[in-house]
C-alpha cells in the first residue's frame, strides 16, 4: 500500500505532451491510421484532388497534400492544438455531423508521437503560405511563412521516434505498406469526385482521375480491387424509408477465402459494423459456399441526425438509432439482388470460364416431385414424422404439387438402369442428335437446348454464345429448394408442436429481458418461452419441423440475435436446413438417364428460379465457354 500511495501522489494535470501520447495510443495505431486521418481532413477541406507520399511503408515519411480551402494564417496556431476544430461547434452540430473528422485531436496526437511539419494557404497567391510545428514538452505552436500553393500539406516524419515501445510493434516495410494502401483505397472508394495519387519510394502506385461517371466508377472499382470484381458483381440501387443503398454486389460465385473485398459506407463514411455484417452474411446464407466470404462495396445514404458516428475515436463504428428498420432494408435489399441470380437473355458469358466453378454460373426452381418420388430417391417420407414430425406437413404440400412439365418427371426422377455396354446402340443416337432443334441460334433460350449428357452427371447445352455445361444435381436441387421455401412461406403461420416435458433454461437477466420485450416476435415463430424466474426461462413449444431440435440452443441464438440486431433468422435458418437436406435426396441424381426433352425441361426451370447460379450449398451450377474460348483451346485462328 505504501509503494501505490507513492506513486499515486498529488492530482495533477497531466503535460500537454503526454497527455497527446496517452491519446495517440487510440487514434495512431500505425502509418496506416495515420493516413486514414491525414486524408479524412483533406476530404473535408473540399479538395479536388489529393497526393499521398509514403517511404519505407510510413515509417519514414507520410505526406498527404490537398487543393482544399487551406487554413489562414490566424488559425494555425491552433491547427495542432488538441480539442480545437473547425468542424462541430455545439451539440446540435455533433448529434448531426457530417464531415469525417471532428474530434479535433487527431493532428495534437500525431505530433506528439512524430515530426510534423503543417504547410497551408488560404489565399490564391501561392507566396501566402504559412507553416507550423509543435515544440517542446507543451508542444507550442511555432508559425513561420513559407510559400504554397492554395491547400494544405502535412508531413509526417519518423512516426514513434519518441516512443520506441511502440515503434518496435511495427511490421515489415511491405506489410504497414500493404496496411497504407488499404487505408488509400477505402477513402478512394469513398469519393469518385475527387483525384488520387499514392506513391511508395518515389513510384507511383495508384492514379485515379476524378469522374462520377458509372464507367468512370466501375474503372476505378477495377483499378482498386481488379478487373474480376466488376466482371462478377451486379449493380444495387434501392431506397425506401429515408434509406438509400447503392453500389456493387459480388455474386456468390466470386467469392474470397477471407473477407479482404468488403467496403461499407455510411454517409460516405467507411465503417465497420456488426448489424451491417450480420445483414449480410443473413443475405448470403443459403448461397454462399461453406468458409466463403462474399465480396462488395456498398453505400447507405441517410439523415445524419439518425446516425451517431461518435463512438470510438478512429470513428470506424456508427450506432443507428433503428438498427432493426437498417438491419431489415439491408438484408431485404441484398436478399432480393441476389434472388435475381438466374440466367438472362441479357446476360453476358465469361470470355475466360471454365468448368472451374469460379466463371458464372445459373440454377432455377425446377418441377417440384410429388412424396412417392421422393420415396424412390430415398428420402422416405412416411418415416420422416418419426424423426422430424414437422415434415408431415412438407409430405402434404408436396402432394399438391403440380409438376411444371408431367410428361417429363416420371422418367426425370425414376431410376433408370444402366445400359449393359458403355457403347451406346444405334437408337440411342438417333435419339440424341447432336444439333439443335430448329431454332434461330441468336434467339436461343439463355442456356440454350441441351445436346446430351457427359458421364451421366453433366448437360451439355448450346446457345448462341457457345458452349453451356449444367450440373444437373445442383441445379435441379436449388429448383427443389425454392420451390418448397415457396410453398411453406405461401402456408399461413408454422405449425407448432408442444413439449411433452417443458425445456428449463437457465437464462442471464439480459436474457430475460429480451424474451420479455420481444415476446410477440418469439411467438410469431412458432416458439413459445415463458419466464419462469428473474433468471429462469420455460421452453414449452417450437415449431413443428424443429422438434427434434436443441431447445436450449435454438432459444439462446433467438435471443442473441434479437438483443443484438432487434431481429432474428434462427428458426427460418432451421427450417431451411431442413428443407435443403430433403432436396438435396429429393433431387436428380448423378448416372441417371435423361432424354433430350427432360433436359430442356431442367434449362427452362433453371432459367425461371431465383438464386438458380447456385445449389443449396453454394457451388455453381453451370458455367458458360464461349466459342472464343474453345476457339483458342484448339489453336484455331491463331
Amino acid at each position: 500500500m505504501t509503494e501505490l500511495n507513492s506513486l499515486s501522489g498529488r492530482i495533477h494535470v497531466l503535460d500537454p505532451r503526454l497527455a497527446n501520447q496517452i491519446a495517440a495510443g487510440e487514434v495512431v495505431e500505425r502509418p496506416s491510421s495515420v493516413t486514414k486521418e491525414l486524408i479524412e481532413n483533406a476530404i473535408d477541406a473540399g479538395s479536388q484532388r489529393i497526393e499521398v507520399e509514403i517511404e519505407q511503408g510510413g515509417a519514414r515519411l507520410i505526406k498527404v497534400r490537398d487543393d482544399g480551402i487551406g487554413i489562414g494564417e490566424e488559425d494555425l496556431p491552433l491547427a495542432l492544438a488538441r480539442h480545437a476544430t473547425s468542424k462541430i461547434s455545439s451539440l446540435e452540430d455533433l448529434e448531426g455531423v457530417s464531415s469525417l473528422g471532428f474530434r479535433g485531436e487527431a493532428l495534437a496526437s500525431i505530433s506528439s508521437v512524430s515530426r510534423l511539419e503543417l504547410v497551408s494557404n488560404a489565399e490564391e497567391d501561392p507566396r501566402q503560405g504559412w507553416r507550423v510545428v509543435a515544440e517542446g514538452r507543451g508542444m507550442e505552436a511555432r508559425v513561420t511563412p513559407a510559400p504554397h500553393p492554395r491547400g494544405t500539406s502535412v508531413s509526417v516524419r519518423d512516426l514513434f521516434f519518441n516512443t520506441p515501445a511502440r515503434r518496435k510493434f511495427l511490421r515489415t516495410e511491405k506489410t504497414e505498406f500493404a496496411h497504407v494502401e488499404e487505408a488509400f483505397r477505402r477513402q478512394a472508394l469513398s469519393r469518385y469526385d475527387i483525384a488520387w495519387v499514392l506513391k511508395h519510394n518515389q513510384k507511383v502506385v495508384h492514379q485515379l482521375p476524378q469522374g462520377n461517371s458509372p464507367a468512370s466508377r466501375e474503372r476505378r472499382i477495377a483499378s482498386l480491387l481488379g478487373k474480376n470484381f466488376i466482371e462478377h458483381a451486379r449493380y444495387i440501387e434501392r431506397e425506401a424509408g429515408g434509406l438509400r443503398l447503392s453500389g456493387w454486389v459480388g455474386l456468390p460465385t466470386h467469392s474470397r477465402s477471407q473477407a479482404d473485398q468488403q467496403y461499407f459506407f455510411v454517409n460516405g463514411r467507411v465503417v465497420r459494423d456488426r448489424l451491417v455484417a450480420h445483414a449480410v452474411r443473413q443475405a448470403y446464407r443459403d448461397v454462399l459456399y461453406n468458409g466463403r466470404h462474399p465480396v462488395f462495396v456498398l453505400y447507405l445514404e441517410l439523415d445524419p441526425d439518425v446516425v451517431d458516428v461518435n463512438v470510438h475515436p478512429t470513428k470506424h463504428e456508427v450506432r443507428f438509432r433503428d438498427g432493426r428498420m437498417v438491419h431489415d432494408f439491408l438484408y431485404s435489399s441484398l436478399h432480393h439482388c441476389l434472388a435475381a441470380s438466374k440466367p438472362t437473355e441479357e446476360d453476358e458469358p465469361n470470355e475466360e470460364a471454365a468448368p472451374t466453378g469460379e466463371g458464372e454460373s445459373v440454377s432455377s426452381v425446377a418441377t417440384a416431385p410429388e412424396a412417392s418420388r421422393w420415396q424412390q430417391q430415398g428420402m422416405a417420407l412416411s418415416e420422416a414424422p418419426e424423426r422430424h414430425p414437422g415434415a408431415e406437413r412438407v409430405r402434404r404440400f408436396m402432394q399438391g404439387y403440380q409438376a411444371l412439365h408431367p410428361d417429363h418427371e416420371e422418367t426425370l426422377l425414376t431410376p433408370q438402369p444402366s445400359p449393359p455396354s458403355s457403347r451406346p446402340v444405334a437408337s440411342e443416337v438417333r435419339e440424341a442428335p447432336l444439333t439443335m432443334p430448329d431454332h434461330d441460334a441468336t434467339s436461343a433460350p439463355p442456356l440454350g437446348f441441351a445436346l446430351g449428357q457427359l458421364h451421366g452427371v453433366y448437360i451439355l447445352a448450346q446457345n448462341a454464345q457457345g458452349l453451356v455445361l449444367v450440373d444437373m444435381h445442383a441445379a435441379h436441387e436449388r429448383i427443389v429448394y425454392e420451390r418448397m421455401k415457396n410453398q411453406l412461406a405461401a402456408a399461413k403461420g408454422i405449425d407448432t408442436q408442444p413439449l411433452l416435458v417443458p425445456v428449463s433454461l437457465a437464462a442471464s437477466r439480459s436474457e430475460v429481458a429480451t424474451a420479455e420485450s420481444e415476446r410477440d416476435a418469439i411467438a410469431q415463430l412458432g416458439v413459445e418461452l415463458d419466464v419462469a424466474g428473474p433468471e429462469t426461462l420455460l421452453v414449452r413449444q417450437l415449431p413443428a419441423l424443429l422438434a427434434q431440435a436443441d431447445p436450449e440452443a435454438l432459444v439462446r441464438e433467438m435471443l442473441e440475435e434479437l438483443s443484438r440486431y432487434g431481429r432474428t433468422h434462427q428458426v427460418e435458418a432451421r427450417i431451411h436446413e431442413l428443407l435443403s437436406t430433403m432436396a438435396c435426396h429429393g433431387s436428380v441424381r448423378a448416372n441417371r438417364r435423361l432424354t433430350l426433352d427432360e433436359m430442356n425441361a431442367l434449362l427452362r426451370d433453371m432459367e425461371r428460379t431465383e438464386r438458380s447460379d447456385q445449389c443449396n450449398h453454394g457451388r455453381p451450377t453451370w458455367t458458360q465457354m464461349s466459342m472464343k474460348a474453345l476457339d483458342r483451346l484448339f489453336l484455331r485462328g491463331q
